[in-house]
């Protein structure tokens, strides 16, 4: 072959390939245009466009008088598209960028408007479809921006893009702070109430369309969701504002007295079992205090001394002893045989009765007693501990909830010498402040033992969707002969026991058990003498509307014994629940000016009480009742003076009145029912701003 022809192959082969490759790819264009034409082009439309998850505005959370406690507060985030069409003409966007610069650099001040206008220029100059303006933008903010030069042209004109995101803000801070919660992202971990109620609070996202543009950002393809999101339910909780405040205040000033580890109140409704009130505080790293832990309802260690009260019913309802049964508290100190030696705080308690033991809070005497009765069988004495639910989980409607233990010779740490002595009075056993209220407040509502609640009800678009009351746990915890005794035997403690020189009052009654116990640090056990102060009882004890229990852990200053220690925050929160309960108040008494008796009013419409005095031939003074002006010829009242932006107090108001005072106060009013206002939404002295929504609801 020669070399002509064999360069002629080379170049004939050569050509064949290229044209084969050039077959293959004009192929291949073919079968994705035509034959996967549909698939890539579906492929291409996900990359750059999809619908996202735009997030629904979680509902409120309000106490029992309509205060909130937790809302969602929505923010935006502010973008500008560059090549929207009002300023496609670069003769638009010069004529009034500088003008726009300079608003936004009066109004954010983070700026100075030439550096607005060098950004805003620059992104022109990139053509950004996106470009920031400004992140957390409120609403107010929002509507003024929207009449700035440029943004003013419209929404698809003025390039102005809106992004709505929902920030959770609770309007009284720390209060309640750990009942109320947070939204968990670990769906196995709630907490409190936004946790325990998410599925309702949640509400039903949202989506929109949007596309990707270059630099990976995604922007909204319309301002409007495409399936708007629908807002979450609201859950009125049984929190009360002012009691909570109260108990939150007086626990923390005990805790930094006693330099406390941590420490709880809870204040509940006997015969609803709703919680006013649930403090928690810890002591932090910096010496302060936070409502870090919910001590309340997860703290399960020894009652100590309280425990007592379930120790005497059983021995009274069982007919083991009566309340005037002697028993020798041996000075104070016990050796059993075998067993553990016994204790008191006080060392001259020898002979006296039952009753008297029980005020006292001799370790010795519940001791002795319980041992001497159950010690050949101590499942007699347990049995009687498990009728109570002693150790039972309550159910409540948050989660965390410590889990109680009432130990029985089954138990491999059972100690058949020591075990029940020390049960007797509180120790060898776990239970948290919430489930020995609960058992307390059982005693207060006439023997009938009801789960605590936490939320009163539901509702979605303030129509009610779901209700909660109180779920008996037990009918009757002992007999009512029984429960007579023990009441009997808890007013004593604060009457003539333990409790009488902090807790006792002329204004009303109380009746409680103090407990002071020892408890375990950890690994070290009871060796550093850790102690806990407790209170747990109920006011007035002649016809209870609250009970409540007080824990005050590790107090290393000053005294650590529970009258001294739990007792004032007790007395404190007690007695600031009754002077603003008039339920269980006294009536006030009737104010007289010289011989006339000064009408009852409510605060309304002051045109119309002027005609009812006038009509009763009574001579208002328009002056302050508290002034020095001299009321011999009329009667001193005082005008209501309406502040607006707080809301006024129209509870007990007829309906001309209840408008009145809200419509000057500058809010809008929804009326539910007839007659006088039992409940308005949002309680008075809120400070919310004007124009705003109210409903009061007659009955």
């Amino acid at each position: 072959m020669g070399i002509r022809t064999n360069i002629l192959l080379r170049v004939y082969i050569a050509f064949g390939l290229i044209l084969f490759f050039a077959l293959a790819v004009v192929v291949q264009l073919c079968r994705v245009q035509f034959v996967q034409g549909d698939k890539w082009k579906a492929m291409a439309a996900d990359l750059s466009a999809q619908y996202q998850t735009v997030e629904a505005a979680r509902g409120n959370i309000f106490s029992v008088d309509g205060s909130l406690l937790a809302t969602s507060v929505p923010e935006y985030e502010l973008h500008m598209d560059m090549l929207a069409g009002g300023i496609a003409a670069d003769t638009a966007f010069n004529n009034h960028i500088d003008e726009l610069a300079a608003k936004l650099s009066g109004m954010f001040k983070d700026r100075s408007a030439r550096e607005y206008a060098r950004i805003l220029r620059d992104a022109r100059a990139d053509s950004s479809r996106y470009q920031l303006i400004r992140r957390k933008v409120s609403y107010q903010d929002l509507k003024k921006i929207r009449q700035f030069p440029i943004f003013n042209m419209g929404k698809y004109k003025g390039g102005l893009i809106v992004i709505q995101k929902n920030k959770r803000i609770r309007p009284f801070q720390s209060l309640a702070a750990r009942t109320i919660g947070y939204k968990n992202e670990n769906v196995n971990n709630p907490v409190g109430l936004e946790g325990a109620f998410s599925t309702y609070i949640d509400g039903e996202s949202g989506r929109r369309l949007m596309q990707r543009i270059p630099g990976g950002t995604w922007m909204p393809v319309d301002d409007d969701d495409e399936i708007a999101p629908k807002d979450g339910a609201d859950i009125i909780s049984t929190i009360n504002v002012n009691f909570q405040d109260v108990a939150q205040d007086a626990l923390k000033k005990q805790l930094i007295k006693s330099a406390a580890d941590h420490g709880c109140v809870v204040l509940m409704e006997v015969a609803t079992g709703e919680i006013r009130a649930i403090a928690n505080y810890t002591r932090t790293k910096d010496g302060d205090y936070a409502e870090l832990m919910n001590y309340a309802i997860s703290n399960a260690i020894d009652p100590g001394s309280t425990f007592k009260l379930a120790s005497y019913m059983t021995l009274l309802d069982q007919h083991k002893i009566d309340t005037s049964t002697i028993i020798n508290a041996e000075g104070g100190k016990y050796k059993f045989p075998k067993g553990p030696t016994i204790t008191d705080t006080e060392h001259d308690n020898y002979e006296m009765s039952v009753k008297r033991a029980f005020e006292e809070s001799s370790n010795v005497a519940a001791a002795k007693l319980v041992d001497k009765f159950y010690h050949n069988n101590p499942w007699q004495y347990i049995n009687k501990l498990y009728e109570y639910h002693l150790n039972q989980k309550l159910g409540l409607q948050i989660k965390g909830e410590g889990q109680p233990v009432i130990k029985n010779p089954s138990n491999r740490s059972w100690n058949k010498n020591y075990s029940l002595p020390e049960m007797a009075y509180g120790y060898e056993m776990n239970i948290t402040p919430l489930q020995m209220l609960t058992y307390y407040n059982a005693v207060a509502n006439n023997g009938k033992m009801i789960a605590p609640l936490l939320v009163r009800e539901i509702r979605r678009l303030g129509n009610p969707i779901e209700q909660f009351q109180a779920r008996v746990i037990n009918e009757q915890i002992c007999s009512e002969q029984t429960l007579g005794k023990v009441r009997g035997m808890l007013e004593g403690v604060v009457m003539n026991g333990t409790g009488k020189n902090v807790i006792k009052n002329k204004l009303y009654s109380v009746a409680g058990k103090t407990g002071t116990a020892q408890v375990a640090n950890g690994t070290k056990g009871y060796k550093d003498k850790k102690y806990q102060a407790s209170f747990c009882g109920y006011f007035p004890a002649d016809k209870p509307k609250y009970s409540m229990i007080v824990v005050v852990n590790n107090p290393t200053q000053g005294d650590y014994l529970a009258a001294k220690v739990a007792g004032p925050v007790f007395r404190e929160v007690a007695d600031r629940v009754y002077a603003n309960d008039l339920d269980i108040n006294q009536t006030p008494q009737t104010r007289f000016v010289g011989n006339t008796i000064m009408p009852q009013i409510k605060q309304g419409n002051l045109k119309a009480l002027k005609r009812v005095y006038s009509k009763l031939g009574v001579k208002p003074l328009y002056a302050s009742a508290n002034s020095s002006v001299d009321t011999s010829d009329g009667i001193p009242y005082e005008g209501v003076k309406y502040k607006s932006g707080t809301v006024p107090s129209v509870t007990g108001m007829g309906l001309s009145d209840a408008l009145y005072a809200m419509g000057n106060a500058g809010y809008k009013v929804t009326v539910r029912g007839s007659g006088i206002v039992t409940t308005q939404s949002v309680t008075g002295g809120s400070v919310i701003p004007k124009g705003s929504k109210i409903t009061i609801e007659l009955q």
